[in-house]
């Protein structure tokens, strides 16, 4: 059996611990930096008369026809190709490279975590959120919005608590040297109502500020549900967004037991969903109230699995990968 994983090159943790737990079972895991693509890997993809093709990396090289499994985990499409180009150019070797790549996706056989077609349709926060409620899962109240009228009249409906402001993608902005600045979750404050004019230039994610005593990370693989609670109120950067102090936090999180009818409502969503693995955010009020808050369907895991031997997720994604039951 071979599993092909699709990532990039700067991937976490998560890429060689489950490619470990596959190997360990005298299995072969096969790695795709898309990012390296087409600079540095080759693809032949071959249709008609013959069907199947090779992804050469030096001196690996993997024959489609051996894979029995796909792990659609983080894409870079054409990230190595030149900033020299001409941009019209650049940008059309990277639309033809990311074409070509799910291209390959679509048309391999065997399992996938998951399809692709199911992680796109996931991503999508609003439909995620709609899906929770009419499976009755609490959520928070919840705008998108570039109206800054509305975002008034929706922080006067949440004046009490309050309300918090998010990005509905993964937004970053990178510096000169390349480092990443991730864009947390932030409170909206009095000023920032009287100045909204820049939403005519990007829509933004408001939600009422919900109080919290723990804050959840549910992992689902399969059938399989590991769940790990940190209180991020003991510090005051991570009192809105905990991973604003991750680096802080991450031996601070513990086993945690869902209550089961939470349990089996986030199963019921990744079967509406069609996902396989799910990383899924939740807030514990203190009076003990779950709210739902959103599922990465690639989400990360590693630093749980790193610091904690209770959370044994890539030997649950291996197992899925090598045996194909979801």
């Amino acid at each position: 059996m071979t599993a092909l994983i699709l990532t990039f090159s700067n991937d976490n943790e998560s890429i060689p611990l489950v490619m470990e737990a596959i190997e360990a079972r005298g299995e072969k895991a096969f790695r795709f930096d898309t990012d390296r693509y087409p600079t540095e890997v080759l693809l032949d993809i071959y249709s008609g008369a013959s069907e199947g093709g090779f992804i050469t990396d030096g001196d690996k090289r993997l024959d489609l026809s051996e894979v029995t499994s796909v792990w659609y985990r983080r894409m870079r499409y054409g990230h190595k190709l030149p900033d020299s180009m001409d941009k019209q150019y650049r940008e059309a070797a990277i639309q033809e490279s990311r074409a070509s790549v799910r291209g390959l996706i679509a048309s391999l056989p065997g399992f996938h975590l998951d399809k692709i077609s199911n992680v796109d349709r996931a991503n999508n926060k609003q439909l995620q959120l709609q899906i929770a409620r009419e499976l009755g899962l609490v959520t928070p109240r919840t705008l998108t919005s570039n109206n800054p009228e509305a975002v008034k009249q929706f922080a006067a409906e949440c004046q009490e608590q309050g309300i918090i402001t998010k990005m509905l993608s993964s937004f970053a902005i990178y510096g000169d040297q390349g480092e990443e600045m991730v864009v947390f979750t932030t409170p909206i404050t009095e000023d920032d109502l009287e100045n909204m004019e820049g939403l005519c230039f990007c829509p933004m994610t408001f939600q009422e500020n919900i109080p919290k005593a723990l804050e959840l990370r549910t992992t689902i693989v399969g059938h399989q549900v590991f769940t790990a609670a940190v209180n991020s109120q003991k510090l005051e950067g991570s009192t809105y967004d905990w991973r604003k102090e991750g680096k802080t936090l991450v031996k601070e999180w513990e086993p945690y037991k869902l209550p089961e009818d939470i349990e089996k409502k986030l199963l019921q969503l990744m079967a509406s969903l069609g996902l396989n693995y799910g990383a899924i955010d939740i807030i514990v009020t203190p009076d003990g109230q779950h709210l739902f808050l959103e599922i990465n369907p690639v989400g990360e895991f590693f630093w749980m699995e790193i610091y904690s031997p209770k959370y044994p997720i890539s030997q649950a994604i291996a197992e899925i990968l090598l045996t194909g039951k979801n």
